[in-house]
């Protein structure tokens, strides 16, 4: 029996290789077979979701498909997490929509391609590693709240058409339920669009349909160079656009990856995701496309639903939907769009964390991690924006730690013969530090006092400045004080700041 290699750094690459890889997969037709069609699922759910998001950034539907297929191809091969799903979104599309209606198409896609750079140069400067700063309860918030905004999202399908797109639905939803518990050779989203569309075409049934949403390309994506004059004043203008694009972008593809590591039990370079990225971005405007980042709800598709797990079927996801619209647009124009709202449906049923709102659950969770979970659902569901959700949710998070913390110093006091001995215990710091000086007596001790600082430990000048002001005060009594037991990081902190502070 072969012993597993055992991987000793979180540097090794071993630590980010997938399982089962590329190779493997092409190797095995049954993994292969579920990688191609998982791509196939997913290129079909991309079509509606990239024309509706083209009309939110205010471009040609045609955009945002090319956008989808661009970003899928590259992202495949540049990307940091296998089986993620990169295209076309709806927070990107907010962000950069003032550009295309404000400046036209060639600032539009000037911008799209300078969000590619600020990601590269910040994949570069390793703000991958500040995912490690978010905690659990946000990453939970961001799965509930991106779970609703899917469902959601799904309703102005359901509402005000004919009824018959109801029983198609409940179709829909009977087969991504039942089948998966039958077999998984064939990958349930598929079977729901091909039974509903044969239906809708067998009984000539009048419902909305995939062409319903837009007009779909009839030709390849050309190159697209923007005439912008390469000015101060044009970097000035789309810079801003550029890095909240950039930054949303980041931020859901970075949280979308954690999510994906969690589902397939599997790690993913961060790093290479946030310049590969900002590469697939900057492709995209080179032909013509409106950028993008990770897909949750596809990528839900993909991984959960279809049980895919490699590039393949990211790459995959990109040449169907290339296929799709350019050579069969006539055959994917007759969908129906309830199999896709079926299917969308299950998704973020299946994505939203329902053992975090359990009575259960709910009991044993400190009411902060709780209060920071529905923050960031409710900040993400009233703007419709997740990286602005996240952000308000690590703020929170932030607050109520520096809270709970400041709170664990103490400071303990013996007096004898030799005089008063005080005993500080935690972590000194900005927050926890500001109620230090009041802990001493200043006026009834002794005239020597020692401060025992083996128990705690500076992090800033605030503390450093808290006890200036405590030896400071027994100085003007008359009195004596020393201070001994710092560690190392401690002593050199506070022989650097000690007396430099002023007041």
């Amino acid at each position: 029996m072969t012993t597993p290699p055992t991987i000793n750094s979180i540097d090794d690459p071993r630590r980010y290789r997938p399982e089962p890889c590329v190779l493997t997969a092409l190797r095995s037709p049954r993994l292969l077979t579920r990688e191609v069609l998982a791509g196939l699922v997913v290129g079909l759910a991309l079509i509606p979701e990239a024309i509706a998001f083209s009309i939110i950034a205010g471009v040609d539907p045609k955009v945002g498909l090319f956008s989808a297929f661009i970003m899928a191809i590259s992202i495949a091969f540049l990307g940091g997490r296998p089986a993620m799903i990169s295209a076309a979104t709806g927070a990107v599309a907010l962000v950069i929509a003032p550009v295309a209606r404000t400046y036209g198409m060639d600032f539009f896609i000037a911008t799209v391609m300078l969000a590619g750079v600020f990601q590269i140069l910040l994949a570069v400067s390793g703000v991958a590693k500040l995912m490690r700063f978010i905690p659990r309860s946000v990453m939970v918030g961001f799965v509930n709240a991106l779970s609703i905004l899917v469902f959601s999202a799904q309703l102005p399908h359901v509402i005000g058409v004919p009824w018959l797109v109801y029983p198609l639905v409940a179709l829909g939803i009977v087969v991504m339920v039942l089948l998966p518990k039958i077999t998984k050779v064939v990958p349930a989203p598929l079977v729901a669009i091909v039974l509903i569309t044969a239906i809708t075409v067998l009984f000539a049934i009048d419902v909305p349909t995939v062409r319903d949403q837009g007009e779909l390309p009839r030709s390849l994506p050309q190159l697209f160079i923007p005439d912008v004059p390469l000015t101060w004043d044009t970097f000035a203008t789309i810079a801003p656009y550029s890095l909240a694009m950039a930054l949303v972008g980041l931020m859901e593809s970075l949280m979308t990856a954690k999510l994906v590591d969690e589902i397939t039990d599997t790690h993913s370079n961060k790093t290479r995701e946030s310049w590969g990225q900002g590469v697939a971005n900057m492709i995209s405007g080179l032909f013509g496309g409106m950028g993008g980042c990770a897909m949750i709800g596809q990528t839900m598709i993909n991984v959960k639903a279809s049980g895919a797990r490699t590039r393949i079927s990211t790459f995959m996801a990109g040449a169907f939907l290339l296929i799709l619209v350019v050579v069969l647009g006539d055959v994917v124009g007759i969908i129906p769009m309830a199999a896709l709202v079926a299917i969308m449906m299950i998704v973020s049923i299946d994505t939203f964390d329902w053992h975090s709102i359990r009575p259960s659950t709910l009991m044993v969770l400190p009411k902060s991690e709780t209060f920071v979970m529905i923050a960031t659902v409710v900040v993400v569901v009233l703007t419709g924006n997740l990286a602005i959700g996240v952000v308000v949710g690590v703020f929170i998070a932030s607050v109520l730690f520096v809270r709970r913390v400041a709170h664990f110093v103490t400071v303990d006091r013996v007096v004898t013969e030799v005089g008063a001995h005080y005993s500080v215990t935690g972590e000194l710091f900005f927050a926890s530090s500001n109620d230090l000086t009041t802990q001493f007596l200043y006026s009834h001790d002794p005239d020597r006092i020692v401060i025992d600082m083996s128990g705690s430990h500076i992090w800033d000048a605030s503390s450093v400045a808290a006890l200036d002001a405590i030896v400071t005060k027994y100085e003007h009594l008359g009195k004596r004080v020393e201070l001994f037991g710092m560690n190392q990081y401690t002593e050199a902190i506070h022989a650097r700041l000690s007396g430099g502070l002023g007041g």
